[in-house]
């Protein structure tokens, strides 16, 4: 296997480029290395690492690999995308860490016909026209809530109280559980939201008390997702909480401490991959993800947001197959073959999910692609769900 060479980009992230001169297949990843998104953004490009540990040729066509930092801004994410497609020439744009940075992204893709695989989980846009030119491989927000919802109705929750942020992804996590409410679910008594630099939430979290819900989901990722939790628990707050695979992430954990024991999310079986019955769909490639992993990073998997790289990278492998026998790697051809491809995708398997794709749609999951996970002791343990 073909190690990376790394080198400084202009825009202060990361080049992971083959050792040869000429890749005849280029792909574009933008990441949040640095700002206030870097502490999920930091377990994509350990995924895409890992992926590429993996299987860096297909075809046997060698890949080259540019990564590139967007600092947690949307509008270094355009500039990312713009100089990875227009100097670099990229056939294929993966990223982002944050959902606003991804939606800028996925402009750029329909603006410049380039496929896209979106790692955040976000509502893709299609392009004027109704073209589609990008997917998002994490669960729906949605389908996030929808699960973590069954399982609180099943626990017997009436109410629950939302904390989240105040952006697109806050946005998706409230609708969600507003759809589940519409279905059933519990009522959502609150809408708070705070900002993913500010380091207190105690008027949010009076308001959420003061409505004296049953429990609490929050609307938060990584690490600033910790911030409603610690302040619920100091102001005495007894309910249960519950949250989405945002929450993965080794320094929620860190810095939520006891105040975050006993949480209970929805994730991609990924994170409980060696727990897993024999037989799951995300067992066996799982477990190589596991040890590609270990491989490149030094470290065992402790989030689900590298899994999702690792599937993108799964899905364009798949796809890449296909657009080689139709057309040459850095030509429009290329570009619009490999889009179709990945638009046919048919029950692939991946650590998270088992994926499927159509021309109509961009979103390619269903309910297997989610398990219930607690923390436990500072570990995720598997929760089988009983019928």
């Amino acid at each position: 296997m073909r190690k990376l060479a790394l080198a400084m980009s202009a825009l202060a992230g990361l080049s992971l480029a083959a050792t040869a001169a000429y890749a005849d297949i280029k792909v574009g990843f933008v990441t949040s290395l640095s700002g206030a998104g870097a502490s999920i953004g930091i377990p994509y490009s350990e995924g895409i690492k890992a992926a590429y540990e993996f299987q860096s040729e297909v075809g046997g066509e060698k890949i080259q690999l540019i990564q590139l930092d967007d600092g947690s801004d949307p509008s270094a994410a355009t500039r990312a995308a713009r100089k990875l497609v227009e100097e670099e020439g990229v056939d294929l744009l993966i990223g982002t860490a944050t959902a606003p940075s991804t939606i800028a992204m996925i402009a750029v893709a329909n603006e410049l016909k380039v496929p896209m695989i979106a790692v955040s989980p976000i509502n893709v846009a299609p392009a004027e026209g109704g073209e589609r030119w990008g997917i998002a491989v994490p669960q729906t927000p949605q389908l996030m809530v929808k699960v973590i919802a069954d399982h609180m109705k099943k626990e017997g929750v009436k109410s629950v109280g939302f904390i989240g942020y105040s952006d697109a992804w806050g946005d998706f996590v409230y609708n969600g559980a507003k759809d589940a409410e519409a279905e059933g679910g519990p009522k959502v008594t609150t809408n708070e939201r705070y900002a993913r630099t500010d380091t207190s939430v105690t008027g949010q979290v009076l308001k959420v008390i003061a409505t004296q819900p049953d429990a609490f989901i929050n609307g938060g990722s990584g690490t600033q997702g910790a911030l409603p939790l610690l302040e619920l628990r100091k102001r005495g707050f007894t309910g249960d909480f519950y949250g989405t695979p945002s929450l993965l992430n080794a320094d929620f954990i860190r810095v939520g401490g006891k105040a975050a024991e006993g949480v209970e999310v929805s994730a991609g079986p990924v994170i409980v991959t060696d727990q897993l019955p024999d037989g799951h769909f995300a067992k066996e490639i799982g477990l190589k993800f596991h040890e590609a992993y270990k491989k490149v990073n030094g470290k065992d998997v402790a989030d689900g947001f590298s899994g999702y790289s690792f599937d993108g990278w799964l899905i364009f492998l798949n796809a890449a197959e296909t657009a080689l026998e139709k057309a040459e790697p850095g030509t429009p051809e290329f570009r619009m073959a490999l889009n179709d491809a990945i638009f046919s995708t048919k029950e692939l398997a991946g650590v998270h999910a088992v994926y499927n794709f159509t021309p109509e749609s961009s979103y390619g999951v269903d309910e297997r692609s989610l398990v219930i996970v607690k923390l436990v002791d500072g570990k995720w343990v598997y929760q089988p769900e009983s019928n």
